[in-house]
């Protein structure tokens, strides 16, 4: 009997994960506002239920199960929470894009699927607020005729094309690969923490009316949050303590060097943050004719340059890299660019040449890339086992421990190269997929990007962001992925017909 219960316990989980992917693929294909609502509604139920469900059982949920009470007082205080952010989202449409900027780098740690997950809590509240403010006002009952054949005003046309399909592609495959997967509990996670919830935030921030000054707010609102993580990295470094991740702690006390990630559990995630807000503050320095604008700039680049230098994060100096060329062949021209990088390629490689040691050019691969190209040649040997259909979504893990005898510490990483890791998972058809998103992405954002100031930085933003997931993990479970996306494709119509990129 329990045994039966179990099984149909674990066939709802998976039908679940599948409908849940399902309902945020409609919310980014669905045309009609009505559907597209009802949609995002239905997600936004089904994901907490299906969260509950997988750890309830867990000790950190231990204190809610035992106290009915403390867990109805808890509902309803996060209803009260989300009603009044609703309240203010449907008066004020542009304040999801402040609250959702100010929201993106702040993670909790929460055990699910057997394992402990820094969740994005107060995005989920954004997101959450953000959905029925856009959902509630769209079911409502039509009063008469006229409510029916009023056009809704409020609704940012928004055509949906090959980046959304792709996008809605990647979800719905992800999910219905975790339904083999080894690990389903990590499947799950990824799903309903990540690719449905930043489906949401996709169609969400794709029809606010985005303007210079709302993506300038925005930036500023990032600028700011960064120089205060930039703060307390400095303090974590003069103390030669850090406030969080016990791994990181760990992997200080046995090296001669320091790492900080400030309030981040990872200091390469903390690099790509600020690298995303430097490469946006680089964009506005390279575009205006301000005096006061440019000092400001160089010295939030300074700030934020020393902050990044504490991070050690090889990945973020790498990704910093290539977006700072990606916006000088938008400002000058891919001429100068590729002259500029040919010209600093054939440096480092006479420094190489010369004296490879000093860039710690020495040893084994292993060494050289600080452990990742024995979870490389893992990933190609776990694909070309499988090539079609792959080990099943967030299966890498699982199945490189089982067959390297690695620790979890060791796998816990993935590949550190997303590409590598798709293919393992998800074969030769999500490779396919996610090649076809990257391009297509690659192709909406710059094209066209010089004209504005804001496509031009998020377009560098994206570009370097694809960079570090190469030679570290997380694509589209970063929601700054999807942010960047959705704000490249609503500003890519309006910026369409200018011919020169305003004064930031």
């Amino acid at each position: 009997m329990i045994a039966t219960v179990t099984t149909l316990g674990d066939a709802a989980q998976t039908a679940g994960v599948v409908v849940a992917a399902l309902l945020g693929a409609a919310v980014l294909l669905v045309r009609a506002p009505r559907a597209r609502a009802a949609a995002m509604l239905a997600a936004l139920v089904l994901t907490p239920v299906l969260l509950v469900a997988n750890i309830w059982s867990t000790p950190q949920f231990e204190p809610l199960r035992e106290r009915p009470g403390l867990l109805l007082a808890a509902g309803l205080g996060g209803l009260v929470v989300l009603g009044t952010g609703a309240f203010l989202l449907h008066r004020r449409p542009e304040l999801l894009a402040l609250a959702a900027a100010g929201a993106l780098p702040f993670r909790v740690p929460i055990e699910s699927g057997g394992d402990t997950a820094n969740l994005l809590v107060p995005l989920y509240v954004v997101i959450a607020a953000g959905v029925l403010a856009y959902a509630l006002p769209r079911l409502r009952p039509p009063r008469g005729l006229a409510d029916m054949e009023r056009k809704d005003e409020r609704e940012v046309v928004h055509e949906r094309g090959l980046l959304e399909w792709l996008l809605a592609g990647a979800v719905v495959l992800y999910a219905v690969q975790a339904t083999y997967s080894s690990d389903f509990d990590g499947a799950l996670s990824q799903t309903i923490f990540f690719y449905v919830p930043f489906a949401l935030l996709f169609a969400l921030l794709v029809r606010i009316r985005w303007t210079a000054q709302l993506a300038g707010r925005c930036l500023i609102v990032l600028l700011v949050l960064a120089t205060a993580f930039v703060g307390i990295g400095f303090v974590e470094y003069a103390r030669r303590e850090l406030l969080l991740n016990p791994k990181v702690i760990s992997s200080n006390q046995f090296e001669s060097y320091f790492r900080v990630n400030s309030l981040f559990f990872d200091p390469n995630i903390y690099g790509r943050f600020l690298t995303t807000v430097m490469l946006s503050v680089t964009a506005v320095l390279l575009w205006t004719r301000r005096r006061g604008r440019t000092a400001g700039c160089v010295a939030a680049l300074v700030v934020l340059w020393a902050g990044l230098v504490l991070t050690l994060s090889q990945s973020s100096f790498t990704a910093l890299l290539v977006g700072l060329t990606v916006l000088g062949a938008l400002r000058w021209g891919v001429g100068r660019a590729a002259a500029l990088v040919a010209a600093f390629a054939v440096t480092a490689l006479l420094v190489v040449l010369v004296a490879p040691g000093a860039v710690g050019i020495e040893g084994s691969a292993d060494n050289v890339s600080s452990g990742r190209w024995s979870l490389v040649r893992g990933g190609v040997e776990l694909a070309a086992e499988r090539p079609l259909a792959g080990w099943g979504s967030a299966a890498f893990k699982t199945e490189y421990r089982a067959r390297q005898s690695s620790s979890s510490e060791r796998a816990s990483a993935a590949s550190h190269t997303i590409p590598i890791t798709v293919a393992a998972e998800q074969g030769l058809g999500g490779l396919a997929l996610y090649l076809a998103l990257v391009a297509t992405a690659f192709v909406t954002l710059l094209r066209g990007a010089r004209r504005s100031v804001a496509r031009a930085a998020v377009a560098a933003a994206f570009v370097a962001l694809v960079v570090h997931t190469l030679l570290y993990a997380a694509f589209l479970e970063d929601p700054l992925a999807w942010a960047l996306l959705a704000l490249g494709a609503a500003l890519a119509p309006a910026a369409a017909s200018e011919t020169a990129a305003p004064e930031p």
